[in-house]
């Protein structure tokens, strides 16, 4: 249903907008920051930002702003009516014991993944992933397992002309790269990055279909790199993350 844009509160839409930019990367700003992440002018940035600390939403210690806790009770009744995060869990679960490195499940927002549930062993990233992480799609291998099942003009428009932002040495940054990669992708079923996202971390990921075979969601193992020789881990991961793949497509609507 279309919505009237007489019925659009501008407040709270800035006001969301001044949440989204705080990341994990990012976690401390300053208004000038906010300002320039969000595209709003300093003045509204301030004030929102002011509304938050006020209500107990953020920090303030003259300079930087901080989000609290408090912040997370946004998230928690989204998350609590998703069944999905229930549902992949135990699944998780196994297959971090099995093979003993973290699992994730992530969903596709746009031109981002976001996690929604994890099963962590020893940490391979700089950031502490966790429900509600935003990491982008391109350079992910959940992410690109979710894009490859995307209609292509779509994920063009999502990757834009580039070059797109590199996060580590190997991120690949042309559009038209991401897209070959992606056709690859389609044909084996499965996502592979090799220190795109950071240094020293290489993952694999399938995609979750429903019971109607649409895609919903991306399954991964991160692991290391350097302790074993990138096939070593695939011959052991895939098989178990495809296991999970197939239980979970009949369980997913």
């Amino acid at each position: 249903m279309a919505i009237s844009e007489r019925d659009i509160m501008g407040g709270l839409a800035k006001g969301l907008a001044v949440i989204e930019t705080f990341r994990a990367d990012q976690p401390r700003q300053t208004i000038a920051e906010v300002s320039a992440a969000s595209g709003l002018d300093r003045a509204t940035a301030r004030r929102c930002l002011l509304t938050l600390a006020h209500h107990g939403y953020a920090d303030w210690d003259g300079k930087f702003f901080t989000l609290t806790p408090r912040v997370l009770r946004l998230g928690t009744a989204c998350l609590a009516t998703m069944p999905l995060p229930q549902i992949v869990q135990p699944h998780l679960d196994q297959i971090s014991e099995e093979v003993g490195y973290s699992s994730s499940v992530s969903i596709l927002d746009g031109a981002e993944i976001v996690y929604i549930a994890r099963a962590a062993q020893k940490r391979v990233m700089s950031i502490a992933l966790m429900a509600g992480s935003r990491l982008p799609a391109y350079c992910t291998s959940m992410g690109r397992v979710m894009l490859a099942a995307e209609p292509e003009e779509e994920v063009r428009a999502l990757l834009g002309p580039g070059p797109l932002p590199a996060r580590a040495i190997r991120t690949r940054t042309d559009p038209e790269a991401i897209m070959t990669e992606l056709a690859r992708v389609r044909t084996l079923g499965y996502a592979r990055i090799d220190q795109e996202v950071e240094e020293g971390l290489r993952s694999v990921a399938v995609a979750l279909k429903n019971l109607r075979g649409k895609v919903v969601a991306a399954i991964n193992v991160g692991y290391p790199a350097g302790q074993e020789a990138g096939e070593e881990v695939m011959q052991r991961c895939l098989p178990v993350l495809l296991r999970a793949q197939d239980a979970l497509s009949r369980v997913l609507r």
